[in-house]
C-alpha cells in the first residue's frame, strides 16, 4: 500500500511527462489533488496525457518543451505559472539514452546531446523553477538523476556524466536554497520497467532477467515505485530532507 499525500490548492510541474516516470508521476501529484503541468517533447502524448487527468477530475495543463532548449523551458515554467498562479513542486523528469559506446570512439555530437537533455535540461528546469519559488519563499524540486549518477558502467560514460552532474547540481543548488524555503533532491533510479527500458531491450542493449538479478530486490523497478519516491520527497514528511540523492534502485548501489 503506497502512503497517501495531500496537496490540493498546490502545483506540480514535471517533465518528460508524456510516458514512464514522468507520467506515472503526474497522476500521482493529480490523485493526491494537486494541479499538475505535464511537459514533454512529444506534445501529442503530453495532450493525451493531460486530456485523461482532465476527464478523471483532474486540472491538468500540456506543455511542449524540449528540455535543451532553455527559453522553451523558460516559457513551459511561465506557462504553469500562469495557468495555475504559483508552482510548489517540481519533477525534473526528461532524460534520454544512447546506444553504449566505448569511451574511446563516442562522438562529440553524442555526448553534446546527452548533456544537452540529461544535464542542461535539469538545470534549465531548476533555473527557471526557483525564479518562482524563489519569489514564494517556498517549493521543492526532484531531479532525476541514475543508479549512473551514483556508480559508473562500461560504455555509458556521457550518460553518467551527465547522470553524475544532476547529483552535483542539486547538492549545490540545495545549499543555496535551503535557508530561502526551497528543498532540492533527487532521486537515483534503477532500471525501471518504461518504454525507455524495453526499447533497450529490445534493441539488445539490455537483458532484462539480468538486469533483474542484478539488484538486491530481484525484479525491475515500477513507474509508480520512482512515483511514490518523488512525492515523498516533495511532501512535508520530508520537510528536513534537502540536497539528497535518494537511490530507488532494489539495492544496485548497495554492492
Amino acid at each position: 500500500m503506497n502512503p497517501t499525500y495531500d496537496f490540493v490548492g498546490q502545483v506540480a510541474l514535471i517533465t518528460g511527462a508524456g510516458s514512464g516516470m514522468g507520467l506515472a508521476t503526474a497522476r500521482a501529484f493529480a490523485t493526491a489533488g494537486a494541479a499538475v503541468a505535464l511537459a514533454d517533447i512529444d506534445g501529442n502524448a503530453a495532450k493525451a496525457a493531460a486530456e485523461q487527468l482532465v476527464d478523471d477530475g483532474h486540472r491538468a495543463l500540456a506543455l511542449v518543451c524540449d528540455v535543451s532548449d532553455e527559453d522553451q523551458v523558460a516559457a513551459a515554467v511561465d506557462r504553469t505559472v500562469e495557468t495555475f498562479g504559483r508552482l510548489d513542486m517540481a519533477y525534473n523528469n526528461a532524460g534520454i539514452m544512447v546506444p553504449p559506446t566505448d569511451a574511446a570512439d563516442e562522438s562529440a555530437d553524442q555526448f553534446d546531446r546527452v548533456q544537452a537533455v540529461n544535464l542542461r535540461g535539469i538545470w534549465a528546469s531548476v533555473k527557471h523553477e526557483l525564479r518562482h519559488m524563489r519569489a514564494q519563499g517556498s517549493g521543492a524540486i526532484v531531479n532525476c538523476s541514475s543508479l549512473g549518477g551514483l556508480v559508473g558502467n562500461p560504455g555509458r560514460a556521457a550518460y553518467h556524466a551527465a547522470k553524475h552532474g544532476v547529483v552535483g547540481l542539486t547538492k549545490s543548488a540545495a545549499l543555496e536554497y535551503g535557508s530561502r524555503g526551497v528543498r532540492i533532491n533527487a532521486v537515483c533510479p534503477g532500471t525501471i520497467a518504461t518504454p525507455m527500458v524495453d526499447a533497450m531491450v529490445e534493441g539488445g542493449e539490455l537483458d532484462r532477467g539480468r538486469a533483474a538479478s542484478g539488484q538486491a530486490i530481484d525484479r525491475l523497478g515500477t513507474a509508480d515505485e520512482i512515483a511514490q519516491a518523488v512525492l515523498w520527497l516533495c511532501s512535508d514528511g520530508a520537510r528536513y530532507v534537502t540536497g539528497v540523492a535518494l537511490p530507488v534502485d532494489g539495492g544496485y548501489t548497495a554492492q
